[in-house]
């Protein structure tokens, strides 16, 4: 399949608009191999053919199927690994100790995907902190499509995706087989609120978190995009709280109220002294 000039530019228009994501000129290929399942599935002719659809009915679903085709779901257990130590061996601590009197803590991981991301983050924290459960926590997952979010609640993976990062012992604590692939036990799925959630849209009432991954996604969103998403950040994020973004992702001329932790390879922040006195 290829993708006509003018049905690319409104692909591109219709991601911007609706999520936010940015689909630079010379993603035609992209497109062309995300939307190819829904012309398949819809038993269309062409990706034209889609399109024309798309142009003629704005209250179609399908504008919501592109719309999350076109987002990545690229993920795994631990991915990039250094995030993960420095919760283990820096933040929980720091938190864990501050919070002890009140046993209260709160997490939201903004691009859940899959899932594996808030699983790894669950399972960390439980190996941290295994009287976890006697403590007030808050731990909510989100991700702007509806599939992404129903697989993440499921907690099934495939063999392919229980090795990528996952150590055995882990596996062997956390999961258990079914079938041909593998389920997160119960008592770490139970630890998660997973949510539809747009970035780019109004934002609901939360509760002030202690941590927010927030990891892989704004590369996707332009300058002003990412300014008003780190303001929204500031709103919910505790004054010594922690903020978590991917490796190619920064504050740096964005919002100057955060600075790098000093964690290596973390890419992880906090607020300035001075924002968070005035928080």
């Amino acid at each position: 399949m290829t993708i006509a000039a003018d049905d690319f530019e409104y692909v591109r228009v219709l991601v911007r608009t609706k999520a936010g994501i940015v689909i630079e000129p010379g993603k035609e290929y992209m497109v062309d191999a995300r939307l190819g399942p829904i012309v398949r599935r819809e038993k269309l002719e062409s990706i034209a053919a889609l399109v024309a659809r798309l142009r003629t009915n704005i209250a179609d679903p399908l504008h919501r199927q592109v719309v999350e085709a076109m987002t990545t779901n690229e993920t795994s257990f631990f991915r990039d690994l250094h995030p993960f130590e420095a919760l283990r061996k820096t933040v929980l601590p720091a938190l864990c100790a501050k919070r002890a009197a009140g046993k209260s803590l709160s997490i939201w991981c903004g691009a859940s995907s899959t899932g594996q991301e808030p699983y790894t983050i669950a399972m960390t924290l439980r190996e941290f902190l295994p009287a976890i459960d006697e403590w007030s926590l808050s731990f909510i997952a989100t991700d702007l499509s509806s599939e992404m979010v129903a697989r993440s609640k499921a907690g099934a993976y495939n063999q392919i995706e229980v090795n990528r990062g996952l150590p055995a012992t882990l596996m062997v604590k956390y999961f258990e087989k079914q079938g041909l692939g593998w389920q997160i036990k119960e008592p770490l799925r139970r630890m998660i609120d997973f949510r539809e959630m747009n970035l780019t849209k109004p934002w609901p009432t939360f509760p002030k978190f202690d941590i927010v991954f927030m990891r892989n996604v704004l590369i996707y969103f332009d300058v002003d995009t990412k300014k008003e998403i780190f303001r929204r950040l500031r709103s919910v994020l505790k004054p010594d709280g922690y903020l978590f973004l991917g490796g190619a992702e920064t504050t740096m001329g964005l919002d100057d109220a955060f600075e790098r932790a000093p964690i290596e390879k973390s890419g992880c922040y906090v607020m300035k002294q001075a924002a968070a006195n005035a928080a």
